[in-house]
């Protein structure tokens, strides 16, 4: 997303790769600025263009947040409407927190007293600049959050260890779901094969999955995803790993031609609205993809072969998809069940009792069912 915005007479490009809240108007701010008149300032949607020390912008956002804090959902039964408030919070949180910019110049320079170098950060997200922008500082932070993560990776044990002994690695993209809840990956490890000749991944992401099929003996896999950033990561993961020769990545919706012996796909686990490229991770407006994956997959399933079907059933559990409406999807595309395979989330917002949706995320499950057509 752009914007064009003036600053004292000068035209200054506002830049945002994750749709963040575009400023009404822009005012130069430097380390004069107290966190309270930033505060009401971000309220206003106006933008404060730093011109001081980086490190003071940094100090200033840090102190920004504890002015607009993470405002909790309230407890209590109706878990849905909790989620939503979670969610609209957030979302407000961010828009005022994203209030506070840097000027950026071609070359993705920041020209601040002590800026970091982003270049590399900036030119993995951002098409070049053609002229003085800005951006928000906490955008960039999560740009270069991100380049940092594809430059170390994340650890996947179920992928075995490199020549180093130490697990192998996924690298992901900003804007790319980074494989760091193993639960899902754990599932497919453990599932058994119903062939080794070919298989599809709907909705790769990074790659992982299909890596894994692949580790795991597979021998030729098209692993596909709708998003661009997705398709890249996944086909420089591919490539890394040296699996390039038996694992193609195409840019699709869901299903490339052709059949196979065994299809996954592990689709965004809840039915909600996504703004971003990262949203659509973990967000599925109307159970598109879900719907979409179950209605698709005996056409291309060889005979007896499998679809597996990675999902989490927190949806259910905050009200956001009825208990039967998973199962009666699955007869409504001609699918049976063979079997099915639980596990329980590890992550630390599981046992977090503060945590609005902890009914709901205390007894979440995930899933692998195995289908195939009835």
């Amino acid at each position: 997303m752009t914007s064009l915005l003036s600053l004292h007479g000068d035209s200054l490009r506002w830049i945002s790769a994750t749709g963040g809240t575009t400023p009404r108007r822009l005012v130069a701010a430097d380390d004069r600025l107290t966190a309270d008149r930033a505060a009401r300032l971000a309220g206003q949607r106006t933008g404060m263009v730093w011109r001081g020390d980086y490190r003071g912008a940094r100090q200033l956002l840090t102190a920004l947040g504890r002015r607009i804090p993470v405002t909790p959902g309230r407890h209590g039964t109706d878990l849905a409407e909790a989620f939503r408030e979670q969610r609209r919070n957030q979302a407000r949180r961010a828009g005022r927190l994203g209030m506070l910019l840097v000027p950026i110049e071609p070359g993705f320079v920041i020209p601040l007293r002590n800026a970091p170098d982003v270049t590399r950060a900036c030119a993995e997200v951002y098409p070049e600049l053609d002229g003085p922008s800005v951006i928000a500082l906490r955008e960039l932070l999560g740009v270069i959050g991100a380049h940092e993560w594809r430059t170390a990776g994340v650890p996947v044990v179920a992928l075995g260890t490199g020549p180093d002994g130490a697990p192998v690695r996924i690298r992901p993209r900003h804007g790319v779901f980074a494989p760091t809840r193993n639960e899902y990956i754990d599932l497919v490890a453990a599932a058994p094969l119903p062939c080794r000749s070919r298989a599809i991944d709907v909705g790769t992401g990074t790659g992982v999955l299909a890596a894994l099929l692949a580790t795991r003996g597979v021998a030729r896999i098209v692993a596909t995803d709708i998003t661009a950033s997705a398709v890249a990561c996944a086909t420089d993961n591919m490539r890394d790993l040296g699996l390039s020769a038996r694992v193609e990545v195409q840019l699709t919706d869901l299903f490339p031609t052709g059949r196979a012996p065994l299809v996954v796909c592990n689709p965004p686990w809840l039915p909600a609205a996504a703004r971003t490229d990262l949203d659509r991770a973990v967000y599925d407006p109307g159970s598109r993809m879900l719907t979409g994956f179950l209605h698709g997959l005996a056409a291309h399933l060889e005979p007896a072969g499998e679809g597996w079907l990675v999902l989490s059933d927190l949806a259910e559990r905050l009200g956001l998809r009825r208990a039967d409406e998973l199962t009666l999807a699955i007869h409504a595309a001609g699918l049976r069940v063979i079997a099915r395979t639980d596990t329980t989330p590890a992550h630390s917002r599981a046992a977090d009792p503060r945590d609005p949706l902890h009914a709901a995320r205390s007894a979440e499950q995930i899933s692998l069912y195995r289908l195939t057509a009835a």
